[in-house]
């Protein structure tokens, strides 16, 4: 008997510790809970703060015609409201990552049970976390900072509290719409709409059901579950997001069947910095938009341009641009090939190892390790040592290979490089600008900060300041070369071969086929002071050089202010600035700014010798030094143009005139060192006019830009005809000629 009281006393004994063991760990658990929540494991944000958070957004950049072109972003982030997420979106959603979402308040203990009992006793690993979406929410605005064993459960216990927060501050709708619009895609992509566009190219509120299960699908594993990257993987994932629609009876089994067959049919988008359409473009945008924002945050504002998801709408012209980059690729690459293959073996860049040690020199590395002490001799054996490298290989795509600083510089230095600018001179408006050859290695923009020197397409600012002071442009100038006693014995003379000791040619003939002896001449009578204001006046407000070199373009313009100046001739002698930016709205589309492009108020000409120099310049497109637009091209659009070519054939320029655009490009080497191998390749006939010609070419097949393809000049007045009614040519009378010796170079002082 006392041994059967003795066992009952000990089991009594042994179920008191055991309960009191359990109500110790249970008062331990509640501890634990309680220090968590009072905030002695981090602090976790209280109701007010989870009612006030706000996204990172990207700023987005748009073109003229709606097309998003880039973004600007420390997270590729743009929120979207509720009723932009389609139904089977939701649905897709709810059925492969919470069915109990509508029921639970932030937790689900059955999932919870349920996960532990496959994950502990089963030992089941692939039965998921247990986590509702709003838990998952908690741990998108509030991303663990250690992952250690030791800090799950205190993690996972943040976001069940979180989680509940959550629940108490908003509805189950606004935790969607939260969820959707922070979860992680991969690659720095979150929220919903930054994904539908990354991978369909498309807005959340137009993708399809098979596409939300896509996107939906990658959520377990951004990365396995990409489709770009595996996409038989994704297809599964998608599949089996399909079917717990389906057992939720969200689809029907008609609907599985079908969406399953589906292809993928990605339409990726990188919004990479140095992808993409128009990167030198978004590039100038980016500069114009930190100076706009600084000055407004100086007013009191807190605008950030990769947080505040601005949108900045463009004046470029999406289809325009696209045209002029694939017409760039196309010119670029056969040219590049021509510009070696004249060079040969001896190409500077092969056979100059000064010029490439002198090139080095300009390298940050160079400066870097010089700046460490480095010898030079240390410094090219240091650049000369080989390692992997990503080479651009021309138009081909890119190549890895071991190659090393030196090699790379000899690589690049040899490439072609380009700047191409259209501006609608009516309104100020930019519809294209590339601005090199390929942003990624050449991030240097060749029309907003090279200044180079623009050849002959700065004579028709003389020659309008000629005509403007009454100078009739049939006006007749010797042909012959004369040396400036004044000026050095500097001695301008014509390219080609052709006898013009006796020739007289008038200012349009001299202007059209860019005869240089004429351009000085016209300088001279019309004075340089003037031409320089008059260039002052058409927009360039760079320093020009005081000297009769001026006359052959031997001053140095950027690309858009030279284009700049020629929206005079489109408006009666008034330049207008180009424009780049329409407007910025914030997030939420409301208008912060708009802007527009005004023409200057004072004309730098009269209509009249506007009117003349466009029709000397149309003479330049029909017989002229441009005239393979008609003859190469078949260009019948009413065009004016003039091109250009500098000393050593360093640059090539072409610039077209048409009523509703100016066009303007340069194309040459950055290394100043190096040239053209000669006139016939490097002229701007040549190098530069093919990108007009070709893109205007494509324009033309296209009734969409009818407003700036079959647009005409206006028909010239009768004085104006009459001011050019003069034969082009006039050759020395009998006696003139009998007294000259055209063997013996004249002299005379230059009066300009």
């Amino acid at each position: 008997m006392k041994k059967k009281r003795s066992s009952t006393n000990r089991k009594k004994g042994l179920l008191k510790i055991i309960g009191l063991g359990i109500l110790c760990l249970f008062a331990l658990f509640i501890l634990f809970i309680g220090s968590i929540n009072i905030g002695l494991w981090g602090k976790i944000p209280s109701k007010k703060e989870l009612s006030n958070f706000q996204y990172q957004m990207a700023s987005e950049v748009f073109t003229a015609d709606s097309v998003l072109i880039g973004k600007y972003y420390l997270y590729d982030r743009q929120p979207v409201a509720y009723e932009d997420f389609p139904e089977h979106l939701i649905h897709a959603l709810i059925a492969i990552e919470d069915e109990r979402f509508y029921e639970h308040s932030g937790i689900d203990i059955r999932s919870l049970v349920r996960v532990g009992f496959k994950t502990i006793l089963l030992g089941d690993n692939s039965s998921g976390g247990g986590s509702t979406l709003t838990q998952q929410l908690a741990k998108n605005l509030y991303p663990r900072k250690e992952r250690n064993k030791t800090n799950i459960v205190v993690n996972k216990v943040k976001e069940m509290i979180i989680a509940k927060r959550l629940e108490k501050t908003y509805s189950k709708k606004e935790i969607l719409t939260n969820y959707l619009n922070t979860v992680s895609f991969g690659d720095n992509t979150f929220g919903i709409e930054s994904a539908a566009l990354k991978f369909f190219n498309t807005r959340t509120k137009d993708i399809s059901a098979p596409q939300a299960a896509t996107l939906v699908g990658m959520l377990k594993a951004t990365y396995g579950y990409n489709p770009r990257i595996f996409p038989k993987k994704s297809l599964g994932r998608r599949n089996l997001v399909l079917r717990a629609m389906y057992n939720n009876d969200f689809i029907t089994e008609e609907q599985v069947t079908k969406f399953s067959q589906e292809d993928l049919d990605l339409d990726y988008r990188e919004f990479d910095y140095n992808a993409g359409i128009a990167p030198y473009f978004r590039e100038e945008v980016r500069r114009k938009m930190l100076r706009w924002i600084a000055e407004q945050n100086e007013s009191g504002t807190d605008y950030n341009i990769y947080t505040s998801g601005l949108k900045i709408y463009t004046t470029l012209n999406y289809k325009m641009q696209q045209l002029a980059e694939d017409v760039m690729v196309e010119h670029m690459s056969k040219l590049q090939n021509s510009f070696e293959k004249s060079y040969g073996t001896n190409a500077p860049w092969l056979k100059d190892k000064k010029l490439m040690e002198k090139i080095a020199r300009r390298t940050s590395t160079y400066k870097r390790l010089q700046k460490s002490g480095l010898t030079h001799k240390q410094i090219i054996d240091s650049l000369s040592k080989d390692k992997q490298k990503r080479i651009f290989k021309s138009w081909q795509g890119d190549e890895e290979q071991m190659a090393s600083t030196m090699d790379s510089i000899q690589h690049y230095t040899k490439f072609l490089n380009t700047g191409s600018l259209a501006v609608d001179p009516t309104n100020g408006d930019i519809l294209v600008w590339v601005g090199g050859i390929n942003f990624e290695q050449y991030k240097y923009d060749h029309i907003s900060q090279s200044k180079r020197q623009v050849g002959s397409t700065f004579k028709p600012i003389v020659y309008t300041t000629a005509v403007d002071q009454g100078i009739s442009p049939c006006t007749y100038f010797s042909a012959e070369e004369i040396a400036y006693d004044n000026l050095k014995g500097w001695s301008p003379s014509n390219s080609g071969d052709k006898d013009e000791a006796y020739l007289n040619y008038s200012m349009e003939e001299g202007l059209s086929n860019s005869i240089n002896t004429i351009a000085v001449k016209a300088l001279e009578k019309a004075g340089i002071n003037n031409v320089l204001l008059m260039a002052k006046n058409m927009g360039i407000n760079n320093e020009l050089p005081k000297e009769a070199s001026i006359a052959l373009g031997t001053g140095e313009i950027k690309i858009i202010d030279l284009a700049q100046a020629y929206t005079s001739y489109a408006n009666n002698g008034k330049h207008i600035e180009p424009n780049l930016i329409k407007s910025i709205s914030n997030h939420r589309d409301s208008v912060l700014v708009e802007f527009n492009s005004e023409l200057n108020e004072k004309s730098a000409f009269s209509k009249e010798t506007g009117q003349i120099m466009i029709e000397m310049m149309k003479s330049t497109v029909n017989s002229g030094t441009a005239a393979r637009l008609r003859s190469t091209y078949g260009l019948k659009n009413d065009i004016a143009g003039k091109t250009g070519t500098t000393q050593n054939n360093k640059d090539a320029w072409f610039v077209a005139l048409t009523p509703k655009l100016v066009h303007v490009t340069w194309v040459g080497l950055d290394q100043h060192e190096i040239g053209f191998s000669n006139t016939s390749i490097g002229q701007g006939a040549n190098a530069a006019l093919p990108l007009f010609g070709l893109w205007m070419k494509e324009l033309n097949k296209d009734k969409q830009f009818n407003t700036y393809t079959k647009l005409t000049f206006p028909k010239p007045t009768v004085t104006v005809q009459e001011a050019l009614n003069c034969d082009p040519i006039k050759r020395d009378g009998f006696f003139k000629r009998l007294f000259k010796n055209p063997n013996k170079k004249k002299s005379k002082k230059f009066k300009g």
